[in-house]
């Protein structure tokens, strides 16, 4: 194929500096699951494109966890760590759960609590304050728990790397129970048992599970025990399938692979959230304005930034108890109060992403460099510790690499959050700097790491994380093309496509939501709206008129030419979104990327 072929539409170098490619290798492939299933042309590119077989659509489009859920056995330590859990419920012994402060520990905490109250035992919440005390078990926590009585504690989403502390709890009598799914090092802390799908000696391939869906077969495993234990003889059995909106949540937000049971997990959640029953994430979305039936970016940019706001600027516990009250009017209060302290968030973080970004121009232009280096690193003293995850996600989007935002307290400790592009494992390589001596403290996942460093430190660990991943962020550079699935027709892009190609997601990380280009438009009106967005009509060659959105994209050269009327005729790409405002059922274009028609190869 020659190089000019294989651009999708001729389109070598976009506004946005990228080639268009097709995400589907082989259009035989789309044609026989169209042909097979009975479904459009285009929805067939999109199930091809994501590397589903004929034989395997229908049950690709209806996701079972009846087909899809491993014994909880499989993983390593599940069994001894759910034995001793059912014991003490069997025993009611006072147990706690020590959660993360994000919503992947909120809701593993949540689901964890619902399932102790349904099988009638009680749980003690215990989230950490992120700035107080950080991430992770700490042993002042632990002791306070301690002389409550507790003697039996389950972390969740945190503990594979507290060495020192599950230490020290084992010394003062307490055993430790870790639910977790972050990088592990072959050296393991000191727990009673440690459930991590991702602890090197683990082969039951459930790595890509947020802690919330390992929480989830943990309790699948406890349940078992307690049934065969005869628990349930005078009590009725919990229905673990209502806490999957819960795990579809944490799921989401965690921002793991959506394959797999991952996908099962939110698919079926999202049936579960839709009825209300858990009142507080009902509150939630009442506060959110969700209209509608909810989906997987509701729960993402909706629903999950305000349980995280507690975490990150006012008090760590109310996600978690927000997801496990029962009483509508303690929803209500609380739900109105993480929606006024993610309205602070997003001001603080405005803040601080304005000063990273100057931190960071200034920094390349300074090197003169043609290029972004392998990871973008920005840092402050006086920077708000519970944005900084947020404001590293902004950079890695704007400069196409990993990027670490820490900040520094007066003493010279930072904490640092970080966020990866595809093809670049960042938790792999900040465990990798702990291990080498760069931090205090340190873990993650593949798209998304925490770490705790001196200030005298800082300089290493930049060099050693360049060094690191240097060759990984070149070759997901090298890929950066826009994968496209298919072409649309402006009078093409309409509701009824749009809610077939719904029934192939949920979409998210590990599972793109479909994007198309739609060729040959006018820009018939185009204006700015709301913080730098772009807000257009466009016109197809038949007359058809296509709503779209480019987001913060005002001061981008994308930007730019949409509101230039002197452009001409464009081929832009993007994704089909609903526009339910006012009651309508219409479609609105994101608008990602354009070129001039006149810009492509013919």
């Amino acid at each position: 194929m020659s190089e000019v072929s294989r651009h999708f539409l001729g389109v070598e170098r976009s506004l946005t500096g990228r080639a268009w490619v097709s995400r589907l290798a082989d259009d035989r492939l789309a044609l026989a699951i169209a042909q097979r299933e009975g479904l459009p042309e285009i929805v067939g590119r999109v199930l091809a494109g994501r590397g589903i077989a004929p034989e395997d659509v229908a049950a690709y489009l209806a996701p079972s966890l009846k087909s899809l859920l491993p014994d909880p056995s499989s993983l390593v330590d599940m069994d001894r760590a759910a034995r001793r859990v059912a014991d003490a419920i069997m025993g009611n012994e006072k147990v706690a759960v020590f959660g993360d402060y994000d919503v992947d520990g909120a809701t593993s905490s949540a689901v964890l609590q619902r399932f102790f109250r349904a099988a009638g035992a009680d749980l003690r919440i215990y989230i950490p304050d992120r700035i107080r005390e950080g991430y992770g078990p700490n042993a002042p926590a632990l002791m306070t728990l301690r002389d409550e009585g507790i003697k039996l504690i389950i972390t969740v989403d945190c503990g594979t790397m507290a060495h020192r502390v599950l230490g020290v709890a084992q010394d003062a009598g307490l055993e430790i129970v870790v639910i977790d799914h972050h990088q592990a090092e072959p050296a393991l802390p000191p727990a009673f048992a440690l459930v991590n799908p991702n602890r090197l000696d683990d082969t039951s391939g459930q790595g890509t599970l947020a802690a919330v869906g390992v929480a989830f077969l943990f309790i699948v495993a406890v349940n078992r025990l307690l049934r065969d234990g005869g628990w349930y003889a005078d009590r009725d059995e919990p229905d673990l399938l209502s806490l999957l909106d819960l795990v579809a949540l944490g799921t989401v937000c965690d921002v793991v692979p959506l394959i797999g049971l991952n996908r099962a997990f939110v698919s079926q959640g999202l049936r579960v959230m839709a009825r209300r029953r858990n009142v507080g994430l009902a509150a939630l979305g009442d506060v959110a304005r969700l209209d509608g039936v909810p989906g997987a970016y509701h729960l993402g940019f909706l629903l999950g930034p305000r349980v995280n706001a507690g975490g990150r600027v006012g008090r760590s516990d109310l996600g978690a108890r927000l997801l496990t009250t029962g009483d509508a009017g303690e929803a209500g209060a609380i739900a109105l109060e993480l929606d006024v302290l993610n309205k602070e968030r997003q001001a603080i973080e405005g803040q601080v992403l304005e000063e990273a970004l100057q931190q960071v121009d200034l920094a390349l232009g300074a090197t003169r460099r043609n290029a972004p280096p392998a990871i973008i690193v920005a840092h402050a003293r006086g920077w708000h510790p519970g944005v900084i995850g947020i404001v590293a996600a902004r950079l890695k989007e704007r400069y196409e690499r990993p990027a670490i935002v820490i900040a520094f307290d007066g003493k010279g400790e930072g904490k640092g959050s970080g966020r990866s592009i595809q093809g670049v494992d960042l938790g792999r390589a900040v465990t990798a700097a702990l291990e080498a001596g760069h931090l205090v403290n340190g873990g993650g996942h593949a798209m998304a790491a925490g770490l705790t460093i001196r200030e005298d430190k800082l300089e290493g660990l930049v060099e050693f994380l360049e060094a690191r991943i240097g060759v990984e962020v070149t070759a997901a550079s090298e890929s950066r093309a826009l994968r496209l699935d298919g072409a649309l027709a402006a009078r093409g892009a309409n509701r009824e496509l749009y809610e077939m190609l719904e029934q192939a997601g949920p979409y998210g990380s590990g599972n793109p939501e479909p994007r198309f280009a739609v060729p040959s438009m006018r820009v018939a009106h185009a204006d700015i709206v709301g913080k730098g967005h772009i807000r257009v009509m466009l016109t197809g060659e038949d007359g058809a008129r296509l709503k779209g959105m480019a987001f913060r994209a005002a001061e981008t050269p994308l930007g730019r030419a949409l509101l230039d009327r002197g452009t001409g005729p464009v081929h832009v790409a993007g994704r089909l979104k609903a526009d339910d405002w006012q009651g309508r059922r219409g479609i609105q274009l994101n608008i990602e990327d354009a070129v001039a028609t006149r810009d492509a190869v013919p």
